[in-house]
């Protein structure tokens, strides 16, 4: 298996996973957050949405100036974040299917303007979506787990999972 197919390997099993915990939002849920400093659910969801775009973006362009980008979407039910995941996935899957090896050693930047966050390769930045999904939806589950709701399992079953087994 070469690094495109692992990483479409990971994408398909990443996509899973985050449409499970997408799926469970409850819409009415969307304006909650559990902090001050913490983002709203909305703020989240939207961000979980969009981050499998980032390796459409990767690939198709040199650098994300965060001084020039459009403010993020934020979206106010469920079906609208399921909506953009699904074209974020199909717009990143079709790129990877068409990327090269040379693609993914081309260097990659993230800016706000003269201030250069990183420089690195796009395989890294591939990488660092693949982390920075799991880190926002392990995020989610506890403000869902806050609101009461039953959190699906994700690498395996998760505590609600688990208790159901046991105690039916």
């Amino acid at each position: 298996m070469n690094l495109i197919e692992f990483f479409l390997s990971g994408l398909e099993q990443e996509a899973q996973i985050t449409r499970k915990m997408l799926a469970i939002v409850p819409n009415d849920s969307y304006n909650w957050q559990p902090h001050p400093k913490s983002m709203t659910v909305s703020q989240l969801v939207s961000h979980i949405a969009e981050i499998p775009g980032w390796i459409n973006i990767a690939l198709t362009t040199t650098e994300l100036d965060f001084a020039t980008e459009e403010k993020p979407t934020q979206f106010t039910n469920t079906a609208d974040a399921m909506a953009c995941l699904e074209k974020c996935l199909a717009e990143s899957k079709a790129q990877l299917e068409a990327a090269t090896m040379e693609d993914l050693d081309k260097p990659w930047s993230m800016r706000s303007g003269d201030q250069v966050y990183f420089t690195l390769p796009v395989s890294e930045v591939i990488r660092m979506s693949f982390s920075q999904l799991t880190h926002h939806r392990a995020q989610l589950g506890v403000f869902l787990r806050l609101l009461d709701v039953r959190i699906p399992g994700s690498y395996g079953p998760s505590a609600d999972e688990m208790m159901e087994e046991v105690f039916g």
